[in-house]
């Protein structure tokens, strides 16, 4: 007799109710063809049916779906059937469960907590959100001429929005809290740079759009916020804020997606610190889907990941207030596999915004901003600088563990965002970057009184971000720390040519400090505004035995602030500084400040472009009416034409190397009838 264990004999659950209602009619059907005879019979004619032993005829003769089969598995289908009833059962019931929780919590939360806007003063207004457009829209009014060598390409920059119009705070019985000024949905700003097939003309297009991360949808879907504000504010309301968003949602506050753009194996993202970055589709800037690297991620992903020189895979690490406090991680060049992950074995959780990279290298900074759950318990807040804290540096070989790390001591500091980091001599690493004596994460009050004139007002040294460099020797294990600007200005957001990340540099360029308008708002409350541009000469001193390097500046003028700038550097470029610094900018109406933070839709929104190596040239792209919020960051070099070309460079040396003539043969019908000269460039630099 065949055995009940033959393979294929357990099915799915899902074809469990048909398969069992199958082998049942089977059974049946033969019942009644066995008992009756064709045509018309007599009780005498008939005969007792004796069925199972045509059954096990048929199962000793091995003949598939014989009605044999069928009653024997009769029994074992219940069994299955009971089992899966059981577990539906189960699974309804705390289904079941987890609603009445939610629905209850909801109903706490809803009758408990009171939600209300943050009132946005007029100089801030550039901070309020925008609507979506969602689809690209031509800008026609273009002042000036885009240079002929100028990339095809997008510039996205990313920043945060607040979908249901303005950051917000809440009061309950537990005190209040309210969200921070980083905080707000991310939303994608991109300026598209298209020439005609002739190659004389240009087309400038812009659109904008949500990133639409899970929390987004899910707060879209009902219409209302449903996240407590938890970063800021009383200690106990802001601990009963984050318990109550884990407990409803899974997870303690909101994945913005609002920080940065970066690029990776041919693909777009746009991240931020809390959550797996989202891919982006760059034509219409939809969210693609969150990216974990094949499921092997799970933790937070930083908003700067970095591109190894030379291997060209991507460096990451994610930060949490929970063990592992911070785990740094690589992935491969294709952007398949996570081929390294290493947690570093911190005593706490330091807010490392960002981490620097060189040939061999990779570099974290513990600083003494943190994050301690703790300290609510201690009537201190989430986040907290502790200026009497240590401070250390750490270099990591590439694929490295805790125990391979090379810590150096410094003096505390605060860096969000770093310039370069490269070896030198084979002995020392070099790294640069704007070093604040405290922190302006949370939004700082600065030390004066709310009646003084705003000109007459100085930019506290706590919250001034100068340029610092720290010299760590391998061999002697010692340090040298020193500022390569002064004091007369602060500046932030640096930016390089991308191909010199990791290596020796002579230039960088940042964001000027607006020190009047960003304190303009009153009350000693700081939004930091940018006036204008720094080219950082690096190797280049003022004077002859002086430490400070030499610094070009270039202003926008009165009441014109920026976001967002990067470097596009020239395809096939001479010099490092072969390039356009490109960046939105916003034109503040101080005649309209009475109008309040609504009307402020009507203020001008520009964007330069300006070549380098002078700093003279501007180009300007005003009025097509849509006001770009202030943001953050986006990927250096924008995505520019260049490294459309770098992608289509790769992908036809891997048909060539995989001999594919088809897929060949199919990109040369696309590409070489719009752009033969393109086409030949191509082929010229595949040496084909």
């Amino acid at each position: 007799m065949a055995s009940m264990k033959q393979p294929g004999y357990r099915l799915p659950p899902k074809h469990l109710f048909g398969k069992l209602i199958k082998d049942f009619t089977t059974t049946m059907r033969f019942l009644c063809k066995s008992s009756f005879t064709s045509g018309p019979q007599t009780c005498k004619e008939w005969q007792p049916y004796h069925p199972f032993n045509h059954a096990c005829a048929a199962l000793e003769e091995g003949l598939p779906g014989s009605p044999g089969q069928s009653l024997r598995r009769l029994p074992h289908r219940f069994k299955e059937l009971q089992q899966v009833l059981k577990t539906k059962l189960r699974d309804s019931m705390a289904a079941v469960i987890r609603n009445a929780s939610r629905i209850l919590m909801d109903a706490f939360v809803d009758s408990t907590f009171t939600f209300s806007h943050q009132s946005l003063r007029p100089t801030e207004s550039n901070f309020a959100p925008v609507e979506e457009i969602g689809e690209r829209t031509e800008v026609f009014e273009i002042e000036g001429a885009i240079p002929e060598d100028f990339p095809e390409g997008v510039y996205i920059r990313n920043g945060s929005n607040p979908f249901f119009g303005d950051l917000h705070m809440v009061n309950s019985i537990f005190g209040h809290s309210e969200d921070i000024w980083v905080e707000g949905e991310g939303m994608l700003h991109a300026i598209y740079f298209t020439k005609s097939r002739e190659g004389n003309t240009w087309s400038v297009s812009y659109n904008n759009r949500y990133v639409q991360s899970d929390t987004f949808r899910m707060e879209r879907e009902c219409q209302r916020p449903r996240f407590l504000p938890s970063a800021k504010g009383d200690n106990i309301a802001t601990m009963v804020a984050g318990i109550l968003n884990k407990l409803r949602f899974g997870k303690g506050n909101r994945n913005y997606s609002n920080t940065n753009v970066f690029q990776h194996a041919g693909r777009v993202f746009s991240s931020a610190e809390n959550d797996n970055p989202h891919e982006i589709d760059l034509e219409n800037l939809g969210t693609l889907c969150s990216w974990d690297v094949g499921g092997d991620w799970n933790m937070p992903f930083t908003a700067h990941p970095k591109i190894a020189p030379g291997s060209g895979e991507l460096v990451i690490y994610g930060f949490n207030f929970v063990k592992p406090f911070l785990t740094v991680g690589v992935i491969s060049e294709d952007g398949k596999k996570l081929k390294h992950k290493a947690d570093l074995k911190l005593d706490r959780c330091a807010f490392c915004h960002e981490i620097g990279i060189t040939r061999m290298y990779n570099i974290i900074m513990d600083m003494p901003l943190t994050m301690d759950l703790s300290r609510i318990l201690r009537g201190a807040p989430l986040f907290d600088y502790d200026a009497e804290s240590y401070a250390r540096l750490g270099v990591m070989p590439r694929y490295g563990d805790a125990d391979s790390v090379i810590w150096f001591d410094v003096e505390p500091f605060c860096t969000f965002h770093l310039v370069n980091c490269f070896e030198e001599d084979d002995e020392v690493v070099v790294m640069r970057g704007f070093r604040i004596p405290g922190s302006i994460l949370t939004g700082p009050t600065l030390k004066h009184t709310a009646d003084e004139e705003p000109a007459n007002q100085g930019l506290n040294e706590e919250y001034f971000s100068r340029l610092y460099e720290w010299r760590l020797n391998l061999k002697s294990r010692a340090v040298t720390e020193k500022y390569l600007t002064g004091t007369d200005v602060a500046l932030e957001f640096p930016v390089i040519n991308d191909k010199y990340v990791g290596l020796p540099h002579k230039y960088a360029y940042a964001q000027v400090v607006d020190a009047e308008g960003s304190m303009a708002g009153g009350c000693g409350i700081v939004r930091p505004k940018f006036g204008g541009f720094a080219k950082l000469h690096l190797e280049d001193k003022i004077k002859s035995g002086q430490d400070l390097i030499d610094v070009e500046y270039h202003s926008l003028g009165r009441n014109k602030f920026c976001s967002g700038a990067t470097f596009v550097a020239k395809f096939n470029g001479a010099n490092e500084d072969d390039g356009w610094i490109i960046s939105f900018a916003h034109i503040i109406d101080a005649q309209r400040f009475e109008n309040g933070p609504r009307e402020f839709k009507r203020h001008q929104m520009m964007m330069f472009l300006m070549r380098l190596s002078n700093l003279h040239t501007l180009i300007c792209y005003p009025g097509y009416y849509q006001v770009v919020v202030r943001g953050f960051h986006l990927p250096n070099s924008a995505i520019m034409g260049s490294r459309k070309k770098e992608h289509v460079h790769r992908f036809l040396q891997a048909t060539f190397k995989n001999k594919n003539e088809e897929t060949f043969s199919l990109v040369r019908k696309e590409v070489e009838p719009k752009n033969k000269d393109s086409f030949r460039q191509i082929l010229n630099w595949l040496r084909y």
